[in-house]
């Protein structure tokens, strides 16, 4: 745990903790809600091939991932740990243009 702490910049085993427990939130969330998505739009696993249904999702679940992670970060307290991590993983899906770069 010492060497995860170190790779992440974490102080104290109470912020690793809370940071597990935002991962968990976070992943379970995310697929409950593309789930739903895909019921509104009467995607199931009964009129669609497995292939498909799961392809849907994934492509539902990636983009959602990173934004309620920050969401999720900010209400724990964690911001400063998830919102870089959010914006790298959005910039490596191609979503990188909705935030403003610092560079000169």
């Amino acid at each position: 745990m010492e060497k995860l702490k170190r790779r992440w910049g974490i102080a104290s085993n109470y912020d690793l903790v809370i940071i597990f427990i935002v991962f968990a939130i976070n992943g379970s969330l995310s697929a409950k809600i593309s789930s739903y998505a895909m019921n509104l739009l009467n995607i199931n696993q009964e009129n669609t091939h497995w292939f498909f249904y799961y392809f849907i999702l994934i492509i539902l679940v990636l983009p959602l991932y990173p934004f309620l992670l920050m969401f999720f970060g900010y209400i724990f307290g964690q911001s400063k740990f998830f919102f870089p991590f959010s914006k790298k993983m959005l910039r490596g899906m191609g979503l990188g243009f909705l935030f403003k770069d610092n560079k000169n």
